[in-house]
């Protein structure tokens, strides 16, 4: 059979190009979300290794005296995340605030600035807060890394 002047595809072709396009678009899904999984655990870390750092510059600079005497009970450390963002007053004639950080980041998993926290007091493994201090923060959400470990434990 001649197809001659006709135009188009038949439906056989149809159903190949269709075939074709399915493969190759069921092999691009799993990669894009391996994508944007890598890329949530990417900021998590970033937002992570931020606060840590906040955390430990308040720590040293307040058992060098900058704030004046230590808390009692919290053992140098901030007594919470909002504390780091709206600043503390130096122990200067100025009275000048010191920030450590512009914001609480957003916990990439979650979607929230909202993050679980521990004492340096508390369990490392722990889930609930003993209020004493902020030694480490950790993410609120039940997933597991790409390597086994869940998030929470980062």
């Amino acid at each position: 059979m001649s197809r001659g002047n006709q135009k188009g595809l038949t439906l056989v072709e149809l159903i190949v190009a269709f075939t074709i396009m399915l493969v190759l678009t069921s092999m691009a899904v799993p990669l894009a979300r391996s994508k944007v999984r890598a890329e949530r655990e990417r900021e998590l870390r970033a937002a992570l290794d931020e606060v840590h750092d906040a955390i430990d510059k308040y720590h040293d600079l307040n058992l060098a005296g900058y704030f004046g005497p230590v808390k009692n009970g919290t053992d140098g450390y901030p007594e919470n995340l909002e504390m780091l963002v709206e600043g503390v007053k130096r122990n200067n004639a100025e009275g000048t605030k010191m920030r450590f950080l512009r914001r609480i980041p957003r916990d990439p998993f979650t979607g929230k600035q909202e993050w679980g926290l521990r004492s340096d007091q508390d369990d490392p493994k722990s889930t609930s807060w003993g209020g004493q201090n902020v030694f480490d923060i950790y993410s609120k959400t039940l997933e597991k890394g790409t390597d086994g470990t869940p998030y929470a434990e980062w």
